[in-house]
């Protein structure tokens, strides 16, 4: 069968509440210093920029948000057993709590549900962090060395982790059809996922309400609401999977009945 990616990006969860990034009304755009809070070196190196960076991750809207239709599109074709691999941008984990399995799900900029010990790694809830920045330490460090502790999201400044985003790259050229959804596709390396698919043959599908650079190499580009648009398109892409796993049991009964 049709093996499925989608590269989604801030675009997708904008219904549920959480607000893009660089979109006309997104974050960095209306407080450019808010970049700082994300952005490594700044976080290493100075107190404040970590106490308002737990603040602003306390009152983040991820923790209220809930997966939206288009986030539950993408689950549904799963579950009606189209190949798919869903490589997000996003660090909100609304794909998983949408029900798309796990394992399916490559998070290319980490997730904020966890944090990461900047010294020894080790690995925690988000939630344990918090809990202990409500109960008044301002910026929590690691309980096992006593390192800064950061959310477990790639902040910039910082790479990919490489591992992660070659498995992205084996997808998008492994892949038949690569939905690019909700993102402007201008951050690399994550952006050039779509032209690596375009051009191992993959049928390239934009939906996103502004232009992207790799619109040109696109079979199609769709400027609908993501919400009412990719459960649309994916619904489409099921039923062309339908029609060809039936027209190949077809020829597989006429070839029988032939022999």
């Amino acid at each position: 069968m049709t093996l499925v990616a989608i590269l989604s990006g801030a675009g997708i969860s904008t219904d549920s509440g959480i607000p893009d990034y660089r979109g006309p009304n997104g974050l960095w755009r209306k407080d450019p210093e808010a970049e700082k809070l994300v952005t490594y070196d700044f976080y290493m190196t100075d107190p404040e920029i970590r106490r308002r960076s737990w603040q602003m991750r306390r009152t983040s809207a991820t923790w209220h948000a809930e997966p939206n239709a288009a986030h539950r599109a993408v689950a549904d074709l799963e579950r009606a057993g189209v190949p798919v691999r869903v490589i997000t941008q996003n660090v909100d984990g609304l794909h998983q709590l949408a029900g798309v399995s796990a394992r399916k799900v490559l998070e290319l900029h980490g997730t904020a549900r966890e944090v990461v010990c900047t010294r020894c790694h080790a690995r925690s809830p988000m939630a344990q962090a918090l809990t202990r920045v409500e109960a008044g330490e301002a910026d929590p460090a690691c309980t096992v060395c006593g390192g800064i502790l950061k959310s477990a999201t790639v902040m910039f400044g910082e790479r990919l982790d490489p591992v992660v985003l070659g498995e992205a790259m084996s997808i998008a050229k492994a892949c038949e059809v690569f939905i690019a959804v909700g993102t402007t596709l201008q951050v690399q390396p994550a952006a050039s996922l779509a032209g690596i698919a375009a051009e191992y043959g993959a049928r390239l599908i934009v939906v996103n309400a502004e232009p992207t650079p790799y619109d040109d190499l696109a079979e199609e580009t769709i400027r609908e609401p993501i919400g009412t648009a990719l459960p649309s398109l994916l619904a489409r892409l099921s039923a062309e999977a339908d029609a060809g796993a039936d027209a190949g049991a077809d020829a597989g009964a006429d070839a029988g009945a032939d022999g």
